[in-house]
């Protein structure tokens, strides 16, 4: 584990519009960690979250994410922050009059990529990265709720980021399917990314043996890690 966290927040308070939803939030996630983020909605799960991709901005304490200092964020330096950072959410947010592998290549033209052979290139081999190397020529409705979330995942992939941050994943999944992208979400994070999860899933929590932190009555609480190991 490295020495320097990828993420650190010292005395953080979180406001969505006027109201505080965390308070004085110590926090820091190291490199290749996976974590569950768990509470009730509203408890301000996707609210931290949003502070790390730089969506609200951090007005009050001190927050480092991926190198940027986050008191400090700059509209203009918020898209090179997200590059650094890949985003999986609940209901995976595919274009839907675009090809898979339309989908991916919409991201790395906003993301700066231009080469069309290296686009190809690194498409397919996200995509073989979560078991869709030959689908890439499919439309959205034509892939299950899991394939289309393996597609999120995939093009969350794209910039090799250093943080994956998915917000409710598996919220729309039946379980089985949920099992499956739990563990392509721990895999990822064996090869040195920092993954956190925001969750409701309890029973599916139970199979990793992993940080489990918890959104609570305004609070950031540690609680002990969960389960055991696959």
């Amino acid at each position: 584990m490295a020495d320097s966290p990828i993420i650190q927040l010292n005395g953080v308070r979180i406001f969505q519009r006027e109201n505080l939803v965390l308070n004085n939030v110590d926090f820091a996630v190291y490199k290749g960690e996976f974590l569950y983020l768990i509470g009730r909605t509203g408890s301000g799960k996707s609210s931290l979250m949003r502070v790390l991709y730089g969506d609200v901005p951090l007005t009050e304490g001190e927050g480092f994410c991926c190198g940027f200092d986050l008191r400090k964020l700059k509209r203009s330096q918020v898209p090179f922050l997200r590059r650094k950072i890949g985003i999986v959410f609940q209901d995976f947010q595919l274009l839907s009059d675009r090809t898979v592998q339309q989908n991916l290549f919409f991201v790395m033209r906003a993301t700066g990529w231009t080469d069309r052979k290296a686009m190809d290139a690194r498409a397919q081999e996200v995509l073989e990265k979560v078991g869709l190397a030959n689908k890439g020529y499919k439309m959205p409705h034509e892939l299950s709720g899991g394939e289309q979330q393996r597609v999120s995942i995939a093009r969350a992939l794209l910039n090799d980021p250093e943080l994956i941050l998915a917000d409710e994943p598996t919220g729309n999944l039946d379980p089985e399917t949920t099992g499956e992208i739990l563990d392509l979400l721990f895999a990822i994070s064996q090869t040195g990314r920092s993954v956190i999860m925001a969750t409701h899933d309890y029973t599916h929590m139970k199979k990793l043996n992993t940080r489990v932190v918890r959104c609570e009555e305004g609070k950031l609480l540690e609680l002990s890690t969960t389960g055991t190991s696959v």
